[in-house]
């Protein structure tokens, strides 16, 4: 039978015989993400209530660095927007995101509903988190040029020469004109800057029509209620930073979580790729790891730190080739 939460979850989308093994409220029927059963706007309380006895998987969720009240404050925030999903797709994106130590509240991951669905979506600050945990990256900027702002893109220029941008910050953002460019890039702990990640509207328009299926399930319905159409502008600023998460240093939970952001926008189950709280653990240990290594490396040595090019006045004469066929032999 299985032990895990992943487990179950993963037998029950199987329909296998341990599916039937468990009990009419384990996680496992709660996955049916297509039941009827409703949350009413009026049973906040009651589905905090409902939650908590889930509370020894959330725990084992929740990195040791998030508030355990901190979390559950944001969800009893969102669940009015959630009242018409499922049980089990809420009960599902809220661990999915506890797993990723992100809180949803707007700004690092939000819950959002999709019909009768509830979707974890890692926001743009939350992958910028993931990027910190990495260890190799000291710090990311991301932002939005407008069309009256001054700046200058050089690709073949040095770095930070090759990309600037200075936005006249005493006008306001009508005078600066409407967005036409988003950016991201990051600067690692060796000192190296990122490449520029640079999208135009039309570069995220072609994102969000080849990968969000929520927007053309809305387009098709006439919804207009997918987070494109809803939030287009910090959707178009997630987009560069995912782009900017390929070029910088990438732990597995960063991997894991491109993953489980793309699960979302085909409409799959996203705890599959979520990775369990041990593992996590693990993979953290490793990344450390490899990061300390990687510095230890990037360090001289005593050794290399004294070798220093010397110029000889005279070159090196060689020696007759038959003597040097004589001292292989010798030395052979």
């Amino acid at each position: 039978m299985p032990s895990t939460l992943k487990d179950r979850i993963r037998a029950a989308r199987q329909g296998g015989p341990a599916a039937a093994d468990q009990a009419p409220d384990s996680p496992a029927e709660l996955v049916d993400v297509k039941g009827d059963e409703k949350v009413e706007p009026a049973m906040n309380d009651t589905v905090m209530a409902w939650l908590r006895k889930y509370e020894t998987e959330f725990d084992d969720a929740l990195p040791a660095h998030i508030d355990r009240a901190a979390f559950f404050a944001a969800v009893r925030a969102i669940l009015p927007k959630l009242a018409r999903c499922t049980p089990a797709s809420t009960l599902q994106a809220l661990l999915t995101c506890a797993r990723f130590g992100l809180v949803p509240d707007g700004k690092h991951a939000v819950i959002k509903r999709e019909g009768t669905l509830a979707v974890f979506v890692p926001m743009a600050q939350g992958f910028i988190d993931l990027m910190y945990r990495s260890g190799g990256v000291g710090s990311v900027h991301v932002g939005e040029i407008r069309a009256n702002d001054e700046w200058t893109y050089e690709p073949t220029a040095p770095a930070p020469q090759d990309f600037v941008h200075r936005p006249d910050l005493t006008k306001s953002k009508e005078e600066r004109g409407d967005v036409v460019l988003c950016y991201a890039f990051a600067w690692l702990r060796n000192g190296a800057r990122s490449q520029v990640i640079i999208l135009s509207r039309e570069d995220a328009e072609a994102i969000r029509d080849e990968y969000s299926s929520a927007y053309r399930d809305a387009e098709t319905a006439g919804t207009a209620d997918s987070f494109w159409h809803t939030h287009f502008l910090d959707m178009w600023r997630k987009s560069c930073v995912r782009r900017l998460a390929k070029v910088v240093p990438m732990s597995a939970e960063l991997v894991a979580l491109v993953k489980t952001d793309d699960a979302g926008e085909t409409g799959q189950v996203q705890i599959l790729h979520a990775p369990d709280p041990e593992d996590a653990r693990l993979l953290a240990e490793a990344d450390a790891a490899s990061t300390a290594a990687e510095a230890s490396q990037d360090a001289p040595t005593p050794t290399t730190a004294r070798r220093l090019p010397v110029k000889r006045s005279q070159p090196r004469r060689k020696a007759p080739r038959r003597a040097r066929r004589t001292g292989r032999k010798q030395a052979a």
